[in-house]
């Protein structure tokens, strides 16, 4: 079992995503009871759950993608010969590294677009909740860099990729 420390150096993604799911559910469960049984809800709770679970979502993906725990079909891959099967994993990760740049890319545009924009309840700029876009999938192309590093380094010592 992993210590906290430990687990917070080799999973820092999973860790920031974790802690922003317990403030998010934290502040659900809060409101709830507040609203149920206090019949009076906590006014800003909603914006910040939403803000914190957006946040979680990309940056946890982006940690996912890291550590390989994302989901994918290679049956049709898997039966290729070993060159083959090499090349299409490569291929797929620069497929791959070109999405995430755009996607970071069309994100910054987007948030240099709405930065203006106030969330509705708090008045902060929309852009906070934005920017975790760029992150996320920023360090998915980062992630997509070190793959590819490793998958080459893999097949310089003849380990299948």
């Amino acid at each position: 079992m992993l210590s906290m420390k430990k687990f917070m150096r080799e999973n820092p993604e999973e860790f920031i995503a974790s802690i922003l799911l317990v403030i998010t559910t934290i502040l659900v469960l809060m409101n709830v009871f507040f609203r149920y049984c206090l019949n009076s809800g906590i006014y800003w709770s909603e914006e910040v759950a939403t803000s914190c679970f957006v946040w979680s979502v990309f940056i946890g993906a982006a940690g996912a993608y890291r550590t390989g725990a994302m989901l994918g079909i290679d049956l049709l891959v898997n039966r290729l010969p070993r060159a083959a099967r090499t090349a299409v994993k490569i291929i797929v990760q620069f497929i791959l590294l070109v999405i995430n740049f755009y996607i970071v890319y069309l994100s910054v545009l987007y948030i240099n677009h709405t930065h203006g924009i106030s969330t509705s309840v708090l008045g902060v700029s929309s852009a906070w909740v934005s920017a975790a876009i760029p992150v996320g999938f920023g360090l998915a192309a980062i992630y997509t860099v070190v793959h590819i590093v490793q998958m080459f380094r893999d097949i310089r010592n003849g380990k299948e990729v």
